[in-house]
């Protein structure tokens, strides 16, 4: 009896969970529909893309309570987007914190009620001041939105969950609303991945974006042993000997390089070995015979996203690192995309 009850009871929460996220998703695509049919909605939507890349100022995000936590998250979305944006209580606002507003500045402020007395109080004294302001509510007869010069309603929303409670369909939306709006305007202003590195440096997300170039440890005439197609593969191995001789570490691959500098072709360690095995004849050849040839290589300015997505598809070890023009800069190994570094959770 206690195992059946159990039971139901972890079937009865399912339901519930199932039921949230049908709920929050109905609300996000009935937002869509409205955007995508045109009209009013549509047009709110335009004016606030416009206000906020228009802005020569701060995106400044303002809200109580739950509207409060989402709105520091919408505001440092923008600003990773390359959109300055600051947080500012409504409460702390009226305390003292309105020097943190500037004229120059848009206020973004959330309420799905619309009726938060506290953001009211902040939308009055910002239209005296001749501040802009955005706001986010359930609709565009509520108090806030009479305050705001632009406004985008949410739509009658029934909070998620057997008891309708807890902030929870509404403030899904309001989130939602914040990132779509950050990503058009980050569209707008053809904000880059080269530009979102440069606000995330440390961290998964920043070292996958990294360019290729700044992993490079094997670079020709320092620790990576070239030679021409017509070296005997015994006096290329010979070559590689005498550059392994130091205490630097050196690349498991001797690059094959061309009159211009670019990458005829590879001869990998795992080539020699199979090479000693079946056909030990061979180490008199010209390595430009039993090499690898037009390898797989990437761009230095290509992104270490890119040269993972390329060692797991082609399952390869080494891959060769060239510039623009094709001329070998270097190579890069596996073991240098998948240090800790790097790799994300």
């Amino acid at each position: 009896m206690q195992a059946e009850t159990q039971g139901k009871a972890a079937a009865d929460a399912r339901a519930v969970i199932c039921d949230v996220l049908k709920q929050e998703a109905l609300a996000l695509e009935a937002l869509r529909a409205g955007i995508e049919s045109g009209g009013e909605a549509a047009q709110a939507w335009d004016a606030a893309v416009n206000l906020i890349d228009k802005c020569s100022g701060h995106l400044v995000v303002s809200g109580m309570g739950k509207s409060g936590l989402v709105g520091a998250k919408i505001s440092a979305t923008f600003s990773s987007l390359g959109i300055p944006s600051h947080f500012v209580h409504p409460a702390d606002a009226v305390h003292g914190d309105l020097g943190a507003i500037r004229k120059s500045d848009i206020v973004m402020l959330l309420s799905y009620s619309g009726t938060t007395r506290e953001l009211l109080d902040l939308a009055t004294i910002l239209r005296a001041d001749g501040v802009k302001r955005l706001g986010l509510s359930c609709s565009d007869s509520s108090h806030l939105a009479k305050l705001c010069d632009v406004h985008i309603a949410l739509g009658d929303l029934d909070e998620a969950g057997p008891l309708s409670l807890a902030p929870t369909t509404s403030t899904t939306a309001t989130l939602a609303c914040g990132d779509a709006l950050a990503l058009a305007v980050a569209h707008l202003r053809s904000f880059t991945a080269s530009d979102f590195q440069r606000r995330h440096p440390g961290g998964s997300l920043g070292a996958l974006l990294r360019p290729v170039e700044a992993l490079i440890r094997f670079r020709p005439g320092h620790n990576l042993t070239t030679c021409t197609s017509e070296v005997p593969v015994k006096d290329a191995l010979q070559l590689a000997a005498t550059d392994h001789a130091g205490e630097v570490r050196h690349a498991g691959a001797v690059l094959v390089v061309d009159s211009r500098g670019g990458i005829a072709g590879v001869f990998t360690d795992g080539d020699l070995r199979r090479m000693v095995l079946d056909r030990p004849d061979d180490l008199t050849r010209p390595i430009g015979e039993v090499m690898t040839r037009d390898p797989l290589t990437i761009l230095q300015s290509a992104t270490v996203g890119e040269a993972r997505q390329l060692v797991a598809e082609h399952r390869i070890d080494e891959v060769p690192v060239v510039d623009d023009s094709g001329r070998l800069v270097g190579l890069i190994d596996i073991q240098d995309l998948i240090a800790p570094r790097i790799t994300s959770d």
